[in-house]
């Protein structure tokens, strides 16, 4: 990811002059669900990405569920989620866990495809999971952040029917195609596995 320079743009202010002016009530229309904002993984913040970043979709009906997708920030947590807000930014995910107590946002509904694995089929096919951190600082990838994750991608695999291996749980570097390095040699695999069976 990289760093840019963000300023509300005309539309958003005019959105929150709207917001302002007008009685919730009549705004209602349109708005997310009370389903939509809680997500798919009840611990999850729902953070929304910008729906210009992901491709809307009906899966696993649309395509099957078949792998998860590790992928480490390379940004600070707030600033992964102002990028997959960025309707110019093009990239999103479907999770982003924070490195210091391992709290997880869904940014992206798992029936809809995320923007994250720079392979059309692997997008179509996985859930995305962001970690704060970079990955030549290990000191990122706390105990929370495994636990939390681990819960994450447990609860993933039991639901889509995904087996809980490293052949389906896989680094964004082992992509085909992927000119990444995340999650990066610092990455505790047999660690992450070990926890995912036991979540």
């Amino acid at each position: 990811m990289d760093r840019t320079r963000r300023f509300p743009s005309r539309r958003r202010l005019l959105q929150g002059a709207v917001a302002a002016a007008v009685p919730a009530t009549l705004l209602s229309t349109g708005h997310a669900s009370a389903q939509e904002r809680a997500g798919d993984y009840p611990p999850a913040e729902w953070i929304p990405a910008s729906t210009s970043n992901y491709t809307a979709a009906n899966r696993p009906s649309t395509y099957s569920i078949d792998y998860v997708v590790i992928h480490v920030t390379q940004e600070t947590y707030a600033d992964a989620l102002a990028i997959f807000q960025n309707p110019a930014k093009q990239v999103s995910a479907h999770y982003v866990v924070r490195s210091k107590d391992g709290h997880v946002a869904q940014c992206v509904r798992d029936r809809n495809v995320a923007w994250h694995a720079g392979n059309w089929s692997y997008n179509t096919h996985s859930i995305g999971i962001e970690h704060e951190g970079w990955v030549d600082k290990p000191e990122y990838f706390t105990d929370s952040m495994y636990q939390q994750s681990a819960a994450l991608t447990s609860a993933i695999c039991s639901k889509y029917g995904i087996p809980k291996d490293r052949e389906h749980i896989i680094g964004h570097s082992e992509v085909p195609g992927a000119d990444h390095t995340d999650p990066g040699p610092y990455w505790d695999w047999s660690r992450y596995i070990r926890l995912v069976n036991f979540a």
